[in-house]
């Protein structure tokens, strides 16, 4: 026994208890605020269909074949995703000046408005919230920020 009183294995076993519960914890709160932010949003669209938009719009006209790897997907689903988003005006595909046998993708100006709307409504809607955390809260979750684009692969 150790001067606390605690086994060893009883120490290692509540810390890693401790950990799966903050890992669960973490995990709720990311799913659950994901779904608030999405109801947040009155889109046509589906949230892979938003998250492709997205990647487009950040890394530029995109293959198909790297829109799929950016978003982990199969490229037979990418291929359907954007066929939806081309019939409904949000991507156009536009030749490779230097292939003809492959297209990229690049977003519309519907889709440019549709996204940064829908990224001020859920702004607004974290900064309401955001207000009502005391000021310790706020400084922990900005603290936390880097670390959760690291784990989400945005860094």
């Amino acid at each position: 026994m150790s001067p606390s009183g605690a086994t060893p294995s009883s120490s290692t076993s509540s810390a890693g208890e401790e950990q799966e519960s903050s890992s669960y914890r973490l995990q709720l709160s990311i799913t659950r605020l994901a779904r608030l932010l999405r109801q947040e949003v009155d889109a046509e669209l589906t949230p892979s269909q938003i998250s492709a938009l997205s990647t487009i719009r950040r890394q530029g006209p995109l293959t198909l074949g790297a829109l799929a790897d950016a978003e982990r997907v199969a490229p037979p689903s990418v291929t359907r995703m954007v066929d939806r988003l081309a019939e409904q005006g949000y991507v156009e595909r536009i030749p490779d000046p230097d292939d003809r046998r492959v297209c990229r993708v690049a977003v519309t100006e519907r889709a440019e408005e549709m996204v940064a709307e829908a990224r001020a409504r859920k702004a607004a809607w974290i900064d309401e919230h955001i207000a009502t955390l005391s000021g310790a809260d706020r400084r922990s979750l900005f603290g936390a920020v880097d670390a959760l684009e690291h784990l989400a692969g945005l860094r």
